[in-house]
């Protein structure tokens, strides 16, 4: 269940007559607890719970329900209750259909309420549903009330008007949301006169069956849009019930104002949306909740694309904000240094190249407020209108109806601005009409020009495109002063990997990088962002911070990128080390990101953040180091003359040479003939898992003899028909080749392996040895017939480090390469004797692994459940590696990463003496 869904089931459960014996399981199913699960609860073979009327689900709340009065009592009862304890509960909850309390026993938070107000803390227990807590919905729970509301009344309009949900008229009906949503504010504020006025009339004037409520709220879009001088023309005559609206314009109402048809049901809807308090509403919040309404891919997340404020501010502060504030903090009290800083803010603009609903745009207006706000307190000029104006937030956005709730939800954040420091007088009297200037532009960030819509100087803005079809052409022409000023783009860009690609996002990709060389098809859809904010910060004053997949700045894309990026003269002069960027939606909880701050080269301080701290540097290269720039290109054989690792052979056989257990016992049973015929076959998931896998193995000259039994031959004939089912020319052809593995690399010895991708939560990557008879696929690396000691290089935290910094990631987990991770490790010149050392350490992690036999690498190797006797001899394995790199154990990832730069780069560096000669060389050629 989404956010939205669960205050819906929250609020019905409160108004419904309170059940005693029901309650707890009602109040589970409305966090999304399957029927199933309630009834294994009901019956008592899962509820532990040892407190009177207590129902105990484990791993998530003991729930209680008691006599009156007893509440706090109970509520005491349950966090003093061994089954509490046992169960790991994270929340407890007490009521007596009067009042209620809860408490998070993990963060230590409390609720106290009356029963009938507690949907209104709704938010406190979304982690009983999987979905991550944001202080802001946790406090005030209107946002996602009130898209919850919209979103009703959207699908049965669109139910009832099927024509305005097709492409033609979609646009029609998003900008009719964005009118409502500003009469539902505006009616709440007094920007309106009389308290709901708005819902009210629609409410009188409408018949009960929703037959012509389109044509009374046409009639007040209709009046807004026209001057109260102009109302008694009788061409424009209104009736007089809507005299009462004043002109807004701005654009907001300008254009046909015809309103989709409403039934009864929607008419309900729309007054249950009227009826919330939308003052409350907070424009950085319900704006990018109230988009997904619009998307039909994205409702099924509804109410959960609110990106949290602090997550934000990692973009915004050390992009600009931390040095306004600084440059606040040196002006004291000087009334000159407050007034210059007063005229430089003016001039300040931020651009969001990606800004869906705003969010950025609107926390950074309000940020700059509140630092306008203290100049102007300092110089006891508090009624003092604001100087920073509205336009100088700028942002592009791909669809029509975020663009258009950016623009809306930046004016809601300007008059609850004005009114938090000017007062709801002042706010009130410079707040309509609204300005008709649009400095929201809809199109394709990457087809725009960023220095025609945001021009580093002058007054005019001009909209360019690469065609006029791809112009937004409805855009107006803005003015704003800004000779001198700064601007910072920031934002948060598409993630699209590669591979996920649409063929226009390629294009896009395409179009921008493949004339200066850059090798763009293995690159991140964000990559576009960067290369064209690296060519805005050439010609402006200022920055840019993109908040990114944190895969920029690991393995391949690196080398491919970011050379040809700093090649237009800018620098990386901040970065924010991964951190998880969340919002309420769970399948986007997990995902690691990092914040990339670039500018036009130039003096000044760079700072890296990372695990809450912030450290000054000299400068941070791309792979977000304290050190020089270094590009870590694919090599083909180890840079330290470590033996050759290949990757595993590759089946493409549509499953029909693979077998599992059971299978195979069965073709043995049948034939026993065939045993000679099977191999262990081990990839990432047996290799950590422990799942046993078998395939069928045939030699060449083996293949007469495999044919005369009945059941391999039809594996193989099923092998044939997969690879001619491909799409692939070079996979139709080996259709025939059909006992062999399409790709095969090296079997039959010993090898050590290294799984492609394993979880990031391990402190070492899972290696492992695999016997002659066994067949590694390529889920994994293989090193044939190595030395022992090589598996405790490739076993170390150093390994670990590395190869998560050179080779990437697969969504979060460390994504391994040979020519990558294992080819570029540098290691010092190793002594016999350190080989010797090195041999004993990796042969105690085995010895340690084996004496806990049948447990699995997933097991052994969890971070909560390591074996000590294995965690001594990994942490033993890297004492012994890191002597021989520095004479000492390393401080921490930083500096093991540090000094693997260092040698790397000593590593590889061309001698003097080679470049020369490859000069003469080219010389002789010419």
């Amino acid at each position: 269940m989404n956010a939205v869904e669960i205050e819906a089931a929250i609020s019905e459960l409160a108004f419904q007559p309170f059940n005693v014996l029901e309650f707890p399981f009602a109040f589970l199913a409305a966090f999304g607890n399957k029927d199933t699960a309630l009834k294994r609860l009901r019956t008592g073979n899962n509820n532990a719970s040892d407190v009177p009327g207590g129902v105990l689900q484990r791993n998530n709340i003991h729930i209680a329900v008691c006599e009156a009065g007893k509440v706090n009592e109970t509520l005491n009862a349950l966090r003093a209750s061994p089954a509490t304890i046992k169960a790991k509960a994270k929340f407890i909850l007490a009521t007596d259909g009067q009042t209620l309390e809860a408490e998070d026993l993990i963060g230590g938070e409390t609720r106290a309420c009356n029963y009938l107000d507690f949907p209104n803390h709704f938010g406190f227990f979304l982690p009983l549903a999987g979905i991550s807590v944001i202080k802001e919905i946790q406090d005030n729970p209107i946002d996602v009330r009130a898209t919850g509301r919209l979103n009703k009344l959207y699908v049965e309009l669109l139910s009832e008007n099927p024509d305005w949900a097709t492409n033609e008229r979609r646009h029609d009906m998003n900008h009719f949301m964005a009118r409502l949503i500003f009469c539902f504010f505006a009616e709440d504020t007094e920007i309106f006169n009389g308290k709901g006025l708005f819902t009210q009339t629609v409410e009188q004037y409408s018949e009960r069956d929703g037959s012509n409520t389109h044509e009374v709220v046409s009639e007040i879009f209709r009046a807004m849009n026209i001057k109260s001088v102009e109302r008694a023309n009788a061409q424009s005559r209104l009736p007089n019930w809507v005299n009462g609206f004043p002109y807004v314009n701005g654009g907001l109402f300008s254009g046909s104002t015809e309103v989709p048809r409403f039934t009864r049901m929607a008419r309900t809807y729309f007054v249950h949306a009227g009826n919330l308090n939308w003052q409350q509403i907070n424009p950085d919040i319900f704006g990018s909740m109230i988009q997904a309404v619009a998307d039909d891919e994205e409702r099924s997340a509804l109410g959960m694309h609110y990106t949290s404020v602090p997550n934000i501010l990692k973009v915004l502060n050390p992009l600009f904000l931390d040095e306004l504030r600084a440059q606040l903090e040196e002006a004291g009290q000087n009334e000159r240094k407050l007034l210059n800083m007063r005229k430089r803010m003016a001039r300040i603009r931020v651009f969001d190249p990606a800004c869906g609903s705003g969010n950025f745009l609107v926390i950074a207006y309000k940020q700059m407020r509140e630092i306008e706000f203290e100049i102007n307190r300092r110089r006891k000029e508090e009624n003092l209108g604001s100087e920073i104006p509205l336009t100088n937030f700028r942002g592009i956005e791909l669809r029509d109806f975020p663009a258009e709730i950016a623009r809306l939800a930046l004016i809601i954040a300007e008059f609850q601005c004005d009114v938090l420091y000017r007062g709801q007088k002042d706010a009130l009297e410079e707040f309509l009409p609204l300005d008709a200037q649009n400095w929201i532009v809809c199109g394709n960030a990457l087809r725009l020009d960023w220095l025609s819509i945001c021009p580093p100087t002058g007054t005019g803005v001009k909209v360019l495109a690469d065609d006029l079809f791809g112009t937004p052409l409805n855009q107006v022409e803005i003015d704003f002063e800004n000779e001198g000023g700064e601007t910072y783009i920031c934002g948060n860009p598409p993630y699209v990997g590669s591979s996920k690609q649409s063929k226009e996002q390629k294009d896009d990709i395409q179009r921008l990088l493949e004339l200066h060389g850059v090798k763009y098809k293995n690159l991140d859809y964000i990559s576009g962002w960067f290369w064209l904010a690296s060519i805005y910060c050439k010609e402006n004053r200022g920055g840019a911070a993109f908040v990114t997949t944190n895969s920029i700045c690991q393995g391949e894309q690196v080398y491919l990128l970011w050379p040809a990026l700093l090649s237009n003269g800018v620098e990386i002069f901040f970065a924010q080390s991964s951190f998880k960027w969340s919002n309420l939606a769970t399948k986007n909880a997990g995902v690691t990101c990092v914040v990339v701050g670039i500018r036009k080269i130039q003096p000044g301080r760079k700072f890296l953040f990372f695990e809450g701290n912030k450290r000054e540097v000299g400068r941070i290269n791309p792979y977000l180091l304290d050190f020089d720039d270094i590009f870590i290109p694919r090599h083909s054989e180890s840079i330290s003359g470590l033996p050759r690792m290949l990757k595993g052979n590759q089946p493409t056989d549509g499953g029909h040479l693979i077998l599992s257990p059971s299978e195979k016992e069965q073709l043995r049973q049948c034939n026993p003939e065939a045993a000679g015929f099977l191999r262990k076959l081990y990839g990432s998931k047996e290799l950590i898992d422990g799942v046993d896998r078998y395939c069928i193995w045939i030699e060449d000259d083996q293949l007469n003899l495999a044919r005369t039994i009945p059941r391999i031959l039809q594996r193989l004939e099923g092998v044939t028909q997969a690879r001619l089912q491909s799409p692939a020319e070079s996979t139709r052809k080996r259709a025939y080749d059909s006992h062999r593995f399409i790709q095969i690399q090296g079997y039959g010895k010993r090898a050590i392996v290294v799984p492609e991708v394993s979880s990031e939560k391990r402190e070492y990557i899972p290696c492992g040895l695999i016997s002659q008879d066994s067949i590694a696929t390529n889920k994994l690396f293989t090193i044939y017939e190595a030395d022992i000691y090589v598996l405790a290089l490739c076993s170390s935290k150093l390994q670990r480090v590395w190869a998560e910094t050179v080779c990437g990631k697969l969504e979060e987990r460390i994504s391994y390469s040979n020519v990558l991770g294992y080819n570029t490790f540098p290691v010092p010149l190793l002594t016999e004797q350190n080989k010797i050392d090195l041999t004993a350490c990796a042969e105690d992690i085995l010895f340690a692994r084996e004496a806990h036999f049948p447990a699995t690498i997933a097991d052994l190797y969890d971070p909560e459940k390591m074996p000590e006797n294995l965690r001594r001899a990994h942490e033993y394995n890297d004492e012994v590696l890191e002597r021989i790199y520095i004479g000492r154990r390393f401080k921490n990832d930083t500096e093991r990463l540090e000094k693997l730069f260092e040698m790397y780069s000593k590593m590889t560096a061309v001698p003097a003496n080679a470049k020369s000669i490859a000069k003469v060389t080219r010389r002789k050629k010419t």
